[in-house]
């Protein structure tokens, strides 16, 4: 066994009380889970002066990897590939950091969605929906989709869908994850080509349709228990867009947060998520040349401060 350092060569950074190591390791973990695992992994006092993510990946929000995603590693590798040796990468959008990690699951689940870092998974069996955190390991249980068969039929009971379109039509879907006390995950999901939303708990056995329509929309945006959208309409004479938005804990229907004319930011429109803020992208005129990016604070505060990307701009890494 090797002696024991002598007290001038050890490092006092052990030493640090465990007030100001949680402190370190909170701030840490607002920027990155990785950041806030590897502090502590540094010794025995750092990492009992804080608490353990494993067990918590999922019911805690701290703990979502939500500036992650999975990597797309092309030339036919999906996930699951034996090439790939039952690992997935994963791209932070903040450092361009690369992590590999690995995930046995998809051998027999394939992936629906991403909500906060979390993967939104259907296990091929049964079709059992599970919330996987892809760096704890933590699992939440949902619903299986065969079970929104029943509320859909009525729902649908007037267009001829076969229960094999129905299934197909039900994995195209966007997610979004609120918990409640005591570690119930919540969860809304928007069935995009039925224009149709579905709720369940970690304590349900199947989904409940809601009983209003979506707006027709381009792609949700998923957000922090929430998720919006943009509907072109016809107000008077007037083209415009409009923004709503959805919340997981609640049933209500979707929620108008803003309006303006399409001519502000000509189709397509897209929602996305940069630095904790929920960002309008366009474009300023019909030429598509020029991206104009709104923040949504501003257009619900009808202010009208815009950034304009000229042409072949530097990539917008966001989440969308």
């Amino acid at each position: 066994m090797s002696p024991s350092l002598p007290p001038a060569t050890r490092s006092p950074w052990a030493s640090l009380t465990e007030d100001i190591v949680r402190l370190v390791a909170w701030r840490l973990l607002a920027g990155d889970l990785t950041d806030y695992v590897r502090l502590r992994a540094v010794c025995t006092n750092w990492r009992s002066s804080t608490v353990s993510p494993r067990g918590r990946g999922v019911i805690d929000p701290r703990f979502h990897p939500r500036r992650w995603m999975m990597f797309a590693e092309g030339h036919g590798l999906h996930p699951g590939h034996e090439d790939l040796r039952e690992h997935v990468r994963f791209f932070n959008l903040d450092s361009g950091t690369f992590v590999r990690v690995r995930l046995p699951l998809f051998t027999d689940h394939c992936v629906l969605d991403s909500v906060e870092g979390l993967l939104v998974l259907q296990r091929d069996e049964d079709t059992a929906i599970r919330l996987l955190h892809p760096f704890t390991g933590d699992m939440v249980e949902l619903p299986p989709l065969t079970s929104l068969a029943v509320s859909l039929a009525m729902q649908l009971k007037n267009e001829a869908y076969t229960e094999a379109t129905k299934l197909k039509l039900m994995r195209r879907i966007s997610v979004s994850v609120s918990v409640a006390a005591g570690g119930v995950v919540r969860v809304m999901a928007i069935l995009m080509d039925m224009m149709l939303a579905a709720v369940a708990t970690s304590k349900d056995t199947e989904w409940t349709v809601l009983p209003w329509r979506v707006p027709s929309h381009y792609q949700p945006l998923s957000s922090r228990g929430r998720q919006y959208l943009v509907h072109n309409t016809v107000i008077g004479d007037t083209d415009v867009s409009q923004v709503f938005q959805m919340e997981a804990h609640l049933h209500d229907p979707p929620k108008l947060i803003a309006t303006f004319p399409r001519e502000k930011l000509c189709d397509p429109v897209y929602l996305v998520e940069c630095d904790s803020e929920v960002l309008v992208v366009g474009h300023n005129d019909m030429s598509l040349t020029h991206l104009a990016v709104h923040r949504l604070a501003d257009l619900i505060s009808e202010r009208t401060p815009v950034l304009i990307l000229k042409e072949h701009p530097q990539p917008l890494i966001a989440k969308c």
